[in-house]
């Protein structure tokens, strides 16, 4: 038996272990038949994955239709915990597997710290270039409360658990009266699974949700984040020895939640403000826990060593100033621990009164006092590493934890200056002027250094609210310094105006300041969030226009000439189809990008991806490797949503190895980046031209049946689980932004979330085939010339193995299984017909092109963790559309029923790893 068998073989014993628990579990607290009713179910499942027979496939439907409560329920619960099980079980498998990789010596993991310095070590740069690449990396990682975790808090809390004890039996030195009592504590957390109960009573505040993002601050990335850095320093100096090498901490945590006011008026400046207070809140206690750890090491004494005087005589003087008898350290000769309770007492009164720090850089700067005194007693090759982490969690998360964005629509904004110009008389009808005109009274005004704002305006309650919202990021500015809230993001900006009102409403608040020699200075980015295909396609332009505007060229120098935009994965998607809006994104970096050169202005790009695929969904390294290459010299930015975040942050080895990809796919990426065209790069207009015609193609495809098709939007209602999702209490926002039927007003995730639980994921693959079919019969080479993409492309190569994911993962035999719920048959039969045959013409591009036998053979684990889930999530889909059927037939249907669709909904979810 080879080790990779080994390895899988290790994964199978933890499922048939967790999977007999949960029978034990269902026979205890179900009894004989639910257990056998599982069973009956579940071999019938198989049985018709593995071999479709009529007979079979009948028997199944009745055995499910004939389910009555309570075992109905108890049944869809099962299936659900099961996957749960599953879930843990998969990410303790990857943990075992890099600690595998670890102790095998001479082996290094796929996108690990190690191996990616030596594929840099292997292109022969000279330190000093390589130092400069190290200063210039950036990557910034923002959750969000985008509601498409469907998973309890609760339930993941009992899957953290679960993977400790799993990690414990892991343990070769484990006794075996230990394995005993691990057994039974896992026996107890699935118990206590089948007891909990998985659904949310009611929709989560913006405050809860807030509580919900700071959990993986608390229990993970607080200790994991400094471990990524500390880590590539040390393989730097394995490696490439005879260089002081100095790793900055260019991976920095940042959130929209409690900040992003786009579709969700719960988001009020009270509710900024008090966000702002719990991430405070938070990290102080993260640092007075680190600093009273660092008192118990630091026991050296004067008596023993030399301190310097001067470090004694400051400690001394900040004594008397900040310390009474009672808190003092009381043994005089332990310099360092009365050193370290000045600054507990200095944090204790942080943010309460002027004893505290004002600023996280005060904090910095006393660590570093300490460690530089004590670093002087060891030998220059070993370092403190307790301290040295401390002080790199003050540098990262400071006093505000997390930096905090601002987004709000274009439209609010504008009917907010619509409102001021009118009462300061400088126009009758903002909203009517063209965009021209609309951009000269901005500039006019940006430009006059007399506020427009009255005294009594009377502004209405919509404006007064817009104008909080700047007044809240001013005040927060001073209480909390300016990292606390950097960038304000525009949602729909499709003109230049849209950006230049956001600068009117940052003067007449402070946050942009002109004074009369005509210098300006502002506290705030201002960034265009550009979602749409059109957008997109007119990013270059509305760009264009700034970087030539006079008084938004005054805007960047006071912004060090820096720009950020954000590319919305979801909105673009929606309207063209995934193929034509990632070629869209992607053409848009580069001209964006080759336009801020011209201008001098660096730029970064802010990717709002989703944890789907259909949503701009992979892995963080993926994602890097996937942008154009030059646009990630100034950093890259990317939001962390819903279930991603569970996924990625629930535990610590899991945390740190997807921390380590997105650094070392940045890492090597950067290396690539050079001023001498290579091979690839020369060939790249073919490969453009290639790409435009397949989006082309792909585009008019997708519009025929999304906005041509009469009957598609009433398939799409009839025939997903839509309806139900608003009850599943996931998240504060509404799930359209008008609550309103009309497709553009639907939002991406409910979009996304429903066809991902009717098994036809089509948002993240319909239509490619078109394109990429059209392009390879349109002439003999052209079938090679997207083999040789895939090859040696990163972003077309990205792009085919997502396509070739969302097909594994959709399965065209049990979205049949929905038509049913579809009223008009014909309709139904001809919409499904359609995209099955999209769906068979798209494989086989994908298979022709990467040259698999079948999808995803290049990664045999996915493939195989699909295969293993399908079966088990079979049942939940048939449940679910039976189901539905019953509550939309029923015209008052029992609390009951609707708790039971949403476990289907729930359980799907756990299965196939995504929601929206």
């Amino acid at each position: 038996m080879t080790a990779t068998t080994d390895k899988h073989a290790l994964l199978r014993n933890d499922v048939n272990m967790l999977g007999n628990i949960l029978g034990e579990v269902l026979l205890l607290h179900g009894g004989k038949e639910l257990f056998d009713k599982v069973e009956s179910i579940r071999e019938m499942t198989k049985s018709i994955r593995k071999t479709f027979d009529e007979d079979t496939y009948h028997a199944l439907k009745k055995e499910i239709s004939d389910l009555k409560p309570p075992l109905r329920q108890q049944v869809i619960r099962a299936f659900s915990i099961y996957f749960y099980l599953i879930n843990i079980a998969e990410q303790n498998h990857r943990i075992r597997r890099k600690r595998q990789y670890l102790l095998e010596e001479g082996v290094s993991q796929s996108f690990s710290i190690e191996r990616a310095v030596h594929k840099v070590k292997q292109k022969n740069l000279k330190n000093d270039i390589i130092q400069e690449m190290l200063d210039e990396l950036s990557i910034e990682l923002i959750i969000t409360a985008h509601p498409t975790e469907a998973t309890k808090r609760t339930v993941l809390e009992i899957q953290k658990r679960i993977s400790a004890h799993l990690q414990k039996l892991d343990n070769p030195l484990t006794t075996q009266r230990e394995k005993e009592d691990v057994e039974e504590s896992l026996f107890n957390e699935v118990t206590a699974l089948w007891h909990t109960n998985e659904l949310r009573q009611r929709k989560p505040k913006v405050l809860d949700e807030v509580k919900n993002g700071l959990y993986y601050f608390d229990q993970t990335l607080f200790e994991t984040l400094p471990n990524i850095f500390q880590e590539l320093e040390t393989q730097l100096q394995e490696q490439i020895p005879g260089e002081d090498w100095q790793v900055p901490n260019f991976i920095r945590f940042g959130s929209w939640i409690g900040g992003d006011r786009d579709g969700n008026p719960n988001v009020t400046p009270e509710i900024t403000w008090k966000t702002l207070e719990m991430q405070r809140e938070l990290i102080l206690k993260k640092y007075e826990a680190s600093i009273v750890e660092l008192m118990r090491r630091f026991s050296q004494s004067s008596d023993r060593i030399s301190i310097n005087q001067q470090f004694i005589d400051r400690m001394e003087k900040e004594e008397n100033k900040y310390l009474d008898e009672n808190n003092r350290w009381p043994i005089k000769s332990e310099v360092y621990r009365r050193k370290f309770a000045i600054i507990l007492k200095r944090l204790r009164e942080t943010g309460k009164t002027s004893h505290g720090y004002r600023h996280a850089d005060e904090l910095v700067h006393d660590l570093k006092e300490i460690r530089e005194s004590a670093e002087a007693h060891l030998p220059e090759t070993k370092k403190l590493k307790a301290i040295r982490k401390v002080i790199r969690q003050a540098e990262i998360f400071g006093f505000h934890l997390a930096t905090l964005d601002i987004r709000n629509h274009s439209g609010e904004h504008e009917a907010a200056v619509h409102e001021i110009l009118t009462a300061a008389r400088l126009t009758d009808d903002y909203t009517a002027l063209t965009e021209e005109d609309k951009q000269k009274i901005l500039c006019e005004a940006l430009n006059d250094p007399r506020p427009l704002l009255l005294f009594d305006g009377g502004y209405s309650e919509e404006t007064q609210k817009i104008l909080n919202v700047f007044r809240t990021i001013k005040k927060a500015h001073e209480e909390f310094g300016k990292r606390a809230i950097e960038v304000y993001l525009i949602s729909m900006s499709e003109s230049p105006s849209d950006l230049l009102e956001v600068l009117v409403l940052a003067k007449e608040t402070g946050l942009y300041r002109l004074y009369p020699d005509g210098t300006v200075e502002s506290d705030l980015d201002v960034a265009p969030l550009l979602e749409t295909i059109d957008d997109l396609i007119a990013g270059p332009a509305i760009m264009k226009t700034l970087f030539e505007t006079e008084v938004y060229r005054k805007q960047l120098e006071a912004r060090k000439d820096h720009q950020e935009i954000m590319l919305g994965y979801s909105d673009g998607s929606k309207d063209g189809g995934t193929l034509s809006a990632n070629w869209n994104l992607f053409k848009a970096q580069e001209e964006i990008h080759n336009i801020a050169r011209q201008y001098h202005i660096r730029l970064k790009f802010f990717h709002g991806r989703g944890g789907s695929l259909g949503r701009g969904g992979g892995s963080l390294s993926t994602s890097i490797l996937s942008q154009p290459a030059e646009t990630l010299e100034d950093g890259v930015k990317i939001t962390e949503q819903g279930e991603v975040l569970s996924s990625r942050y629930l535990l610590e080895d899991i945390a740190y190895r997807n921390l380590e990809q997105a650094a070392s796919a940045l890492f090597i990426r950067s290396a690539k980046v050079s001023n001498t065209p290579n091979q690839e790069e020369l060939r790249q207009k073919e490969w453009e031209q290639a790409m435009e015609a397949i989006s082309e193609k792909s585009l008019k495809k997708y519009q025929s049946l999304v906005f041509g098709d009469p009957d598609f939007l009433t398939f799409f209602h009839q025939g997903t689980p839509l309806t139900e999702l608003g009850a599943l209490n996931i998240g504060s926002r509404p799930m359209s932004r008008k609550n309103s039927q009309q497709f553009e007003d639907l939002r991406a995730i409910p979009w996304v979330f429903a066809w991902t639980q009717s098994r036809y994921m089509l948002p993240a693959w319909y239509a490619a085939g078109t394109g990429l079919q059209a392009f390879i019969e349109e002439d003999d080479s052209h079938l090679e010339t997207l083999q040789t993409m895939y090859k040696k492309w990163p972003f077309f190569q990205v792009t085919i193995n997502n396509l070739q994911m969302a097909l594994m993962k959709a399965d065209m035999q049990t979205a049949k299984e929905y038509l049913a719920l579809v009223e008009d048959p014909d309709v139904a039969k001809r919409i499904s017909e359609d995209i099955i045959d999209e769906y068979e013409r798209t494989k086989k591009a994908l298979l022709q092109i990467s040259g698999n036998e079948e999808l995803l053979s290049h990664t045999p684990n996915i493939r195989e963790s699909v295969h293993l889930r399908n079966p088990y999530v079979d049942p939940l889909n048939f449940l679910q559309v039976d189901l539905i059927h019953k509550l939309r037939e029923t015209a008052d249907p029992s609390d009951e029923l609707v708790t039971e669709v949403l476990l289907t909904i729930n359980g799907v979810a756990a299965g196939l790893m995504n929601t929206g």
